[in-house]
């Protein structure tokens, strides 16, 4: 049980000093979406270093981002509050959105596999 506690523990430190740098210089861009046919198209990001994953698909309609579905999202627990994001990336129909405070590296990683979906 102590093994456990200390891999878990040392689990834990790596993810956090992972995420906290490799992230900090991805952007993200739409890609115009009068060029998208109407379907559902799936993006992929890993981000380096790290090990949040995302897998999602982005279903556009008419010119519009109408839903985003994530498929796979490998994060720590505080990650998982980055999939909000997606409202508001089809809100906006935007990616330039704020991060979800306290899981920016997920958040990242979220608009970079909309990107990818759709280029």
């Amino acid at each position: 049980m102590l093994k456990l506690r200390c891999f878990l523990i040392v689990l834990a430190g790596i993810i956090i000093i992972g995420c906290s740098t490799a992230y900090k210089n991805l952007t993200a861009t739409m890609t115009d979406l009068t060029l998208i046919a109407d379907g559902t198209y799936r993006g992929k990001y890993d981000v380096s270093g790290t090990p949040v994953k995302v897998t999602l698909d982005v279903i556009v309609q008419n010119s519009n981002i109408i839903k985003i579905v994530i498929v796979k999202h490998f994060c720590s627990p505080i990650g998982k509050k980055a999939e909000k994001i997606t409202d508001t990336i089809i809100e906006r129909q935007s990616l330039d959105v704020d991060v979800v405070s306290g899981a920016t590296g997920s958040s990242k990683a979220i608009l970079k596999a909309v990107e990818n979906a759709l280029q």
